[in-house]
């Protein structure tokens, strides 16, 4: 488990961003706008700004490589990266500042919060270790930007692989295009929506989470990339919600909880201090939740059907594979492991008799 360290991608335009500019609510869970989407209500001056500015990076400094010895969290130097970020996200023209009071006369800077708050996300992020795309309420995932928000796991880099495995499936197998998909888990949408967008209009997907603050979050972000035809968001644990489609599903992905139990206290802070841990608790061994969809698979998918499921690694990937292979009563087929982009065994595919 690694927290995304990229940046590159833009958060599109869309109508539905003059609607943001406070907390969103769909049922009882707030939805609160990320900081790149606020208007800018706010100003300080340059003198002010310039000060915390100096102060968030003595406060990055003195971290060193502390973090990344304790835990493998971040150093120094991913947290200036962190800081140039937040003030992208949060000044009107952040590629002038610190400078643009010399070279334009200008006194005062437009902002989308205010000094007082960005001494507190910043004091958040360092001394409360909170993770950076929770301070700014989003997390940039392929090309996509993913608001994501305390309850609502982090959309890894590694998961993006499984949306490339979608997409070579249906360019090389029409029948998948039209289908119906499960994400299951789906956290912030992110799954969910990388593959709606393959699909288009031909095919629909069911994303289902257990944890209502992730519906809520995954079905703003499937309206903000305009897929509500496309897909649909269900509350419920993994497929109890998809009772009405046994047998039907042409695909099932998840990237469920596989952390050993045991293993939970050990991660580095941002993640084990504040992401969900129903999001990251695999049980004793990591494998309940993985076994459990192998299970649920074998009923819910059609013929030639197809699955991925993404686990902790190597060990969690052989276990799988053996415990389909000796205990599916031939059910599935062609099954493999995927390695991720760095190379670790990563993802179980396979296919329904």
């Amino acid at each position: 488990m690694k927290l995304s360290i990229t940046r590159a991608c833009q958060w599109h335009a869309s109508p539905l961003c003059a609607n943001l500019q406070r907390p969103i609510c769909y049922s009882s869970p707030k939805l609160y706008t990320p900081l790149l989407l606020r208007p800018f209500n706010y100003s300080a001056s340059l003198s002010d700004l310039q000060k915390w500015h100096n102060w968030a990076k003595s406060l990055l400094s003195s971290v060193g490589s502390t973090f990344s010895e304790l835990d493998n969290g971040p150093d120094s130097s991913l947290l200036s990266r962190e800081l140039r970020w937040l003030v992208q996200d949060a000044f009107e023209e952040p590629s002038l500042f610190p400078q643009m009071g010399f070279q334009n006369n200008r006194k005062h800077v437009k902002l989308r919060v205010d000094v007082d708050a960005l001494y507190s996300l910043w004091k958040q992020r360092i001394v409360e270790r909170r993770p950076f795309q929770y301070i700014v309420g989003c997390e940039h995932w392929r090309d996509l930007v993913l608001s994501v928000q305390e309850g609502v796991l982090i959309p890894r880099p590694e998961t993006e692989l499984i949306v490339d495995l979608v997409s070579e499936l249906v360019r090389n197998d029409e029948r998948f295009r039209g289908g119906l998909w499960a994400d299951l888990g789906t956290g912030s949408g992110a799954l969910a929506i990388g593959i709606g967008r393959i699909l288009g209009q031909g095919g629909r997907v069911v994303a289902t989470d257990i944890s209502p603050v992730a519906v809520a979050v995954a079905g703003f972000n499937v309206k903000r990339y305009a897929l509500e035809d496309v897909i649909e968001v269900k509350q419920g644990s993994w497929f109890e919600p998809l009772k009405d489609v046994e047998g039907k599903l042409v695909g099932i992905v998840s990237n469920p909880p596989y952390i050993p139990s045991e293993h939970i206290p050990g991660l580095q802070a941002e993640v084990g201090l504040h992401e969900p841990k129903l999001a990251l608790d695999g049980g004793a061994n990591g494998m309940g939740h993985l076994l459990h969809l192998c299970e649920g698979a074998a009923s819910m998918l059609k013929p030639g059907g197809f699955f991925a499921f993404e686990t902790n690694g190597e060990e969690q990937c052989k276990f799988l594979v053996e415990y389909i292979e000796n205990c599916g009563q031939n059910t599935f087929c062609n099954v493999n492991i995927v390695s991720d982009f760095t190379g670790i065994q990563r993802f179980v595919t396979g296919f329904r008799q």
